[in-house]
């Protein structure tokens, strides 16, 4: 899977939001977040390409991008790989640090608890 860096994922949630979409108007929506130049910007849509994260059609002057990757895609992947760093591949533990560092809300507890009944129900109909 590709590697994305956080400046280069401001510009890819941009476009899994809404695409395809001009240069310009991603610099538009980027530079409302951001305090960074066209050029910058511009910079990170050819790293993304070059990387294979997004594709592009001329459209007379203007370049369309479009993510050539699912935001869901990378999100999985990018969680398995931050769980494998940190957590030596076991989520329990994650939960658990931020279940100690009060970071976990009731709601966040509830929908945990859901997804839990949710999977030992998939199980036992296995």
């Amino acid at each position: 899977m590709i590697e994305i860096s956080n400046a280069e994922l401001a510009v890819m949630k941009v476009l899994w939001h809404e695409a395809p979409l001009p240069a310009a108007d991603i610099v538009t929506r980027l530079q409302q977040t951001q305090d960074w130049q066209a050029k910058t910007i511009k910079t990170l849509l050819n790293r993304l390409v070059q990387k294979g994260a997004l594709s592009f059609e001329q459209q007379g002057r203007a370049y369309l991008y479009q993510p050539t990757i699912a935001e869901s895609d990378y999100q999985l992947h990018a969680g398995q790989s931050f769980v494998q760093r940190l957590f030596a591949g076991k989520v329990t533990p994650l939960v658990a640090t931020f279940a100690a560092a009060e970071q976990l809300s009731k709601d966040d507890i509830a929908e945990l608890k859901a997804l839990v009944a949710q999977l030992e129900q998939e199980q036992n109909d296995v």
